[in-house]
């Protein structure tokens, strides 16, 4: 079984930054791609952004220029850098993993970002 687990998260305020890891039970190079969701109360979850194998990003255009997802294959870690933080980005955010072999999704149990002034 796979697990991930999520760390980073936090209180901030408006315009800050933080970092999200999501650690990997096993090579990240098994996935075909990684991403970070986000969930807000009362809210459906999101795709804020993902990784492929290749390492190509894609972002959410609620958070273009803000956020950058990374990865780094030798410690089996995913990143969300999160810069220039809004109140509308809190929510609980996921790390999620795409296995090549059936498509077998695999969730974090979640970090909590609160931005507040």
């Amino acid at each position: 079984q796979v697990q991930l687990v999520e760390s980073g998260g936090g209180l901030v305020q408006p315009g800050g930054s933080l970092r999200l890891s999501c650690a990997a039970s096993r090579s990240i190079r098994s996935f075909k791609n990684m991403g970070w969701y986000r969930q807000a109360p009362g809210k459906q979850r999101e795709l804020v952004a993902s990784i492929i194998s290749d390492s190509s990003t894609n972002c959410a255009d609620s958070v273009k220029g803000r956020f950058t997802i990374s990865r780094d294959n030798a410690k089996n870690t995913v990143y969300l850098q999160m810069n220039s933080l809004k109140p509308e980005d809190t929510a609980v955010y996921y790390c999620n993993a795409v296995a090549w072999v059936f498509n077998t999704r695999y969730w974090g149990q979640g970090t909590q970002v609160t931005v507040s002034s």
